[in-house]
């Protein structure tokens, strides 16, 4: 690793639990929320209160980093109707709230851009992530044709994507140097491209959903070339100080697709186009995104942050089913990662960072969670002592 671009704090807290710097950021631990979509966005897909809530939440709980959820480009690459977007300057004007409030927690804020490409137009999660119904229909939901490398649906019943021109997929770069710009604009600690889960870009790396034979089709070469045009875009709108993530599906699960030697490749070319973490996924290629076509197990996508970070020689971050704090430690002591992504075991505990900290031995006297709850938390320990420890657990009963 580039010690100038990313490096730890000290050895006397765990190494899960020490300060990251990745360019001019520096993290005040290794635990990040990544993006997870809520269908929750205001009139014109802005940001509002319910981002201010749900997200201030894991500020208040310890996190380092935080990113919101998939954003949209374009009001065509909305993956639903009800997703946030960043196109336009009265998106941006909205996020500041939120941005300002996480700031003011000490915590750094991120955001996911993305486009739906192909599963565009779909249902929201809740409602099974699939092509919208009859159903959805009537009930008011809104549709419109996707676009995609080809004009190939994600599988059968899914709508038929138009197909991008050769100068379509040229101007999409300015589309994503365009909602950069604004992110940038908004105040965003770092920016993350959606390079995963079947999503636009995803669609144009794998063999599966790419079969064109213009300049951004064919080998791998070929499908790798839209995703690393926006990158260096996305890069050159961004100042230097500013870490740029990128999040890949490692594998597709299938055995014809996308692997983990494309994408060490792709790894390498990002990097040398000044990206800075890869945040490593897997799956949805067919299907909901949910539909990874990898078998689960704990931190099951763990050996593909590992080898990247081993072969491109570039900070990753590791994602997918990591549910304890001594197994989160264990990831990052070991080199296999550089940062610990908790998604849904974040929106079961949102102080999960507070609390791995406790279990790992530091923050024992709540100084490490916000003053407004930890003088609280602090004093009630006096309460609770000779019957419960510090964080509540009861050792002695009547």
């Amino acid at each position: 690793m580039d010690g100038q671009s990313i490096n730890g704090g000290g050895a006397a807290r765990p190494m899960l639990f020490e300060p990251l710097t990745i360019r001019g950021l520096t993290l005040k631990n290794r635990l990040v929320v990544p993006p997870m979509v809520h269908y929750r966005a205001e009139a014109g897909n802005t940001c509002g209160t319910f981002h201010v809530v749900h997200l201030g939440r894991y500020a208040l709980g310890g996190f380092g980093l935080v990113f919101v959820e998939a954003t949209a480009v374009e009001p065509v690459g909305l993956i639903n109707e009800h997703d946030l977007g960043i196109w336009n300057d009265a998106q941006m004007e909205s996020f500041k709230p939120l941005i300002a409030f996480m700031k003011r927690q000490g915590t750094a804020i991120g955001i996911q851009l993305a486009h739906g490409g192909r599963k565009a137009s779909s249902q929201t999660a809740m409602q099974g992530m699939g092509p919208l119904t009859e159903e959805n229909l009537k009930a008011g939901a809104k549709s419109w044709q996707p676009v995609g490398p080809t004009a190939e649906p994600v599988a059968n019943g899914w709508l038929t994507p138009r197909q991008l021109t050769t100068a379509e997929c040229k101007a999409m770069v300015g589309t994503w140097a365009n909602a950069a710009r604004h992110a940038v604009g908004a105040g965003f600690d770092t920016i993350e491209i959606h390079t995963a889960h079947g999503y636009l870009l995803a669609s144009f790396l794998s063999p599966v959903s790419n079969t064109r034979n213009d300049e951004y089709g064919g080998d791998r070469a070929g499908r790798m070339r839209l995703p690393l045009e926006i990158a260096e875009a996305v890069r050159r709108e961004m100042p230097d100080t500013m870490p740029l993530f990128v999040r890949v599906s490692a594998v597709d699960g299938t055995v014809e697709g996308w692997n983990l030697d494309d994408t060490v490749v792709f790894a390498r070319e990002l990097k040398a186009r000044g990206v800075d973490v890869i945040d490593c996924s897997s799956g949805g290629i067919s299907g909901s995104a949910t539909a990874a076509q990898v078998p689960r197990s704990l931190g099951f996508q763990v050996p593909f942050a590992e080898r990247v970070r081993t072969e491109a020689e570039i900070p990753t971050m590791a994602v997918g089913i990591i549910l304890e704090a001594q197994q989160a430690e264990r990831i990052v002591a070991n080199r296999q990662a550089d940062l610990i992504a908790i998604g849904r075991q974040s929106q079961f505990d949102p102080n999960i960072a507070h609390h791995w900290a406790h279990e790992l031995g530091i923050n024992t006297r709540f100084e490490d969670w916000s003053p407004e709850f930890g003088w609280w938390l602090e004093k009630r320990i006096r309460t609770l002592d000779g019957f419960a420890t510090p964080t509540g657990v009861v050792t002695q009963r009547s």
